[in-house]
């Protein structure tokens, strides 16, 4: 689900080009107000442009090539002297989204750093601690992809950004690999997820030098991150290495291991069958392990690269350049997570870790998607993208989005309830407020969509490419701040406390397990501003209005339900409302 949702963001529009903001920044300076002791020797960062203190490039982990390859993230080693922290790190192997080389292969093995931005003055003050952890479908993403320093220095926190494995390198489950061995987490198929608990082990030991409080961590992460956020959640490795999380975007769902190894299908790309097509079939198990970790990056990925299925062919990155849509990610491992599935976990508290927590999505999550689907959009003039049907459109966005919210909110929110878990807040966002370019109404194209609240958390809008600021204009500078003010502080005093309250506004109420479950609103105040939002979703209730709905006519119904039925084939849909999609389908629309 998370992987395909996150690749329609940076489809091409001919407008939402990615760029590392970073590349067009002035080229820091070390500042010697910045100079500290780690364990492993001393560092200097530099001061940004907002006050902040900044270090970038901090390794957490060795290189992962070689015989580092698919093992647990081994210890850094000493350095002499005074490592410079200002220039950002290689980010992991991935096929780069930037610009100027889209699509080609980028990153190094040797990618296991992070980013630490922190108010002036913070040395010895305690402070709460966020770190944030990359979207991008697992394949794809950077711990320099977000600036933390408006949010550290406008909300008197350390922030931390970090980045992890992706890809195959990140996720893949194989027998040569876990009898090659040299420690039991090396038998682990979530080797991003070790990477990510040796980044919160790194904040546990090191965090106290910056300024911040190591008993008081909350991760947060959007998309595959907030994935992630649900992995640590569910992982007994994670447990006390943070205190709170709060999932954007993100879902509950996990690949059983046999399904990430063995069993091919029509989405997944399984380990025994990509060693099958790097030649290595017939070989004993130590070789497989050797001529696997000795195969280069680009041999690698090219067999996920090569492997376009059909059913997925319409929804490519840039128009058919490289991808790898079909890697299993977040796999029931038994190492990093227990063999049950992920969801299954939230049933009891003994057996994931109960902190407090945030959970949303947004409005209008699959507009991400959608926009690049020519089957629901055209283009004008051969360049201008515009809905082929916008009343149809938006029904099969809010219809599709409202899945995402059950998904990964209503459901495992209730779920957590219902095992005695009370600490649990949940938000809808509905900014929508985009501009136009050319004969394209972004706001009606994109509404409320996929990754669009995490610039607000952030506050850093200056970061987009020009073409990018098409999507939060200034405009609407005045509203959209406001908001971007009002989340930052929600997000922060939740971090500092365990409770999401502002010194003015509306008191955020918990989602509990009864029928007057409340959401958080975020709006523009232009719009319906923040506020409550009354009432849980369930699969029953989407059912029931989908059929009620009187703005929907049989042929929409199953237009609707024709769509879902195409990208729930692609896992974009969540798995478990899969089947009442399809009984309702044939139900409905027994010749569609």
């Amino acid at each position: 689900m998370i992987s395909r949702i996150a690749a329609g963001i940076a489809l091409s529009l001919c407008l939402t080009a990615c760029g590392n903001p970073l590349e067009a920044a002035p080229a820091p300076v070390e500042d010697d107000d910045t100079r500290l002791t780690l364990n492993n020797g001393q560092i200097i960062g530099f001061k940004s442009s907002d006050g902040a203190h900044v270090w970038r490039g901090v390794p957490f982990g060795a290189s992962t090539a070689g015989a580092n390859r698919w093992r647990a993230p081994r210890p850094v080693a000493q350095w002499d002297g005074v490592r410079s922290a200002i220039a950002p790190a290689s980010p992991c192997p991935q096929f780069s989204r930037e610009k100027s080389i889209a699509g080609k292969l980028t990153g190094s093995e040797d990618c296991l750093y992070l980013n630490v931005y922190a108010p002036p003055n913070a040395t010895d003050r305690n402070l709460p601690v966020m770190v944030w952890i990359h979207g991008g479908a697992h394949v794809w993403g950077m711990a320099s992809e977000r600036d933390g320093s408006k949010l550290a220095t406008g909300q008197d926190v350390i922030v931390v950004t970090v980045q992890y494995r992706l890809g195959p390198l990140g996720f893949f489950a194989h027998q040569s690999l876990r009898e090659s061995a040299e420690q039991p987490l090396d038998k682990a198929a979530n080797f991003a997820l070790l990477d990510l608990i040796a980044s919160l082990r790194w904040v546990r030991e090191e965090i106290s030098a910056f300024g911040g409080d190591p008993n008081n961590v909350t991760i947060f992460g959007e998309s595959a991150g907030g994935q992630n956020i649900a992995a640590l959640i569910g992982s007994p490795l994670a447990k006390g290495l943070f205190h709170k999380a709060i999932m954007q975007s993100g879902g509950f769902d996990s690949v059983p291991l046999s399904k990430a190894e063995h069993a091919n299908s029509d989405y997944y790309n399984p380990a025994a069958v990509v060693v099958d097509k790097l030649g290595f079939r017939g070989i004993d198990s130590k070789k497989t392990a050797r001529a696997l970790r000795e195969t280069s990056v680009a041999d690698l990925l090219a067999v996920y690269a090569t492997e376009k299925i059909a059913a997925n062919a319409r929804f490519r990155y840039n128009d058919g350049e490289p991808e790898f849509p079909n890697i299993p990610s977040v796999i029931s491992d038994g190492v990093t997570l227990p063999l049950a599935p992920l969801r299954s976990l939230l049933s009891n508290q003994a057996t994931f870790n109960a902190v407090p927590m945030i959970m949303g999505t947004n409005r209008d999550e699959l507009k991400a998607l959608f926009q690049a689907d020519p089957a629901l959009v055209k283009k004008h003039l051969g360049l201008f993208p515009a809905a082929r049907d916008q009343r149809l459109y938006d029904l099969i966005a809010e219809y599709a989005s409202r899945l995402w919210r059950i998904h990964a909110v209503d459901e495992p929110a209730s779920q957590m309830a219902r095992a005695g878990h009370k600490a649990v807040w949940a938000y809808r966002f509905d900014w929508d407020e985009s501009g136009s370019i050319g004969m394209t109404n972004l706001a009606k194209l994109f509404g409320a969509s996929h990754g669009f609240e995490t610039p607000f958390v952030f506050g850093t809008f200056d970061d987009f490419s020009d073409e990018l600021k098409y999507l939060f204009p200034d405009k609407y500078a005045e509203s959209r701040d406001a908001l971007s003010a009002v989340m930052s502080e929600y997000w922060a005093a939740f971090a500092r406390s365990g409770q999401p309250r502002r010194s003015a506004g509306p008191e955020w109420p918990r989602y509990t397990n009864g029928p007057q479950r409340q959401l958080m609103r975020f709006d523009s105040e232009r719009d319906k501003g923040v506020g409550i939002l009354p009432g849980a979703d369930s699969m029953g209730r989407w059912i029931a209005d989908l059929q009620n709905d009187k703005r929907i006519s049989q042929t929409d119904l199953c237009a609707i339900l024709t769509v879902l039925k195409t990208y729930h084939d692609g896992h974009v849909i969540p798995p478990p409302a899969r089947r009442q999609i399809n009984a309702l389908r044939q139900s409905q629309c027994p010749t569609g």
